[in-house]
């Protein structure tokens, strides 16, 4: 099983990428986002207790997250891997991870880091803001908070998996399918 996360900061260009990624390895995408939007439209105990916690404006605790995961795990026995976006966000996160897959005799197989330079970013976002319609990729300072936030809390969880000997960084700036080309090279040499 290919147990992928898709790393790098805001604009680096994990979305374009983990399309690409999901459809040339058939994994299951998990994101976080989406796996909290549909535990709670489908009104489970788990989507219940987040939604509680949204609306009173306070994150959504690890361990329910976590439970989340687990749920989709259980749904996807069969599936050739997963790609984690957007998460783990922190090495509290990432170790709570390797414990839930360890319980499926699993493992991340890699992490994949964009490595984009924050000028990069910052130019990009601007560029995503004129079509998105995301207030957050319209606004310079909000930018730089989302990427300051991203190297303070985030960026330790690439030393967690670097430490493991699961990280590769992939430079995030070229042609798309060149940067998809690096990330393949890489996934093959673990298989």
């Amino acid at each position: 099983m290919l147990n992928l996360i898709l790393f790098g900061p805001p604009g680096a260009g994990k979305g374009t990428q983990s399309e690409k990624i999901i459809a040339k390895y058939n994994l299951i995408h998990l994101s976080t986002g989406d796996l909290l939007r549909s535990e709670i439209q489908a009104g489970s105990e788990l989507g219940l207790r987040a939604k509680t916690l949204m609306d009173q404006g306070i994150l959504v605790p690890d361990e329910v997250v976590i439970g989340m995961i687990d749920n989709k795990l259980k749904e996807h026995k069969d599936a050739a891997g997963f790609i984690f976006d957007g998460f783990p966000r922190t090495v509290k996160q990432a170790e709570a991870l390797d414990q839930l897959l360890a319980t499926y005799n699993e493992s991340i197989s890699v992490m994949v880091a964009l490595s984009v330079s924050d000028d990069e970013l910052l130019a990009r976002l601007l560029n995503r803001g004129k079509t998105s319609g995301r207030p957050d990729d319209q606004n310079v300072e909000l930018i730089s908070k989302r990427i300051q936030e991203y190297n303070n809390k985030t960026r330790p969880v690439a030393d967690y998996y670097e430490e493991q000997g699961k990280f590769v960084a992939i430079d995030g700036i070229g042609e798309i399918e060149h940067i998809f080309s690096e990330i393949t090279a890489s996934i093959s040499s673990l298989q």
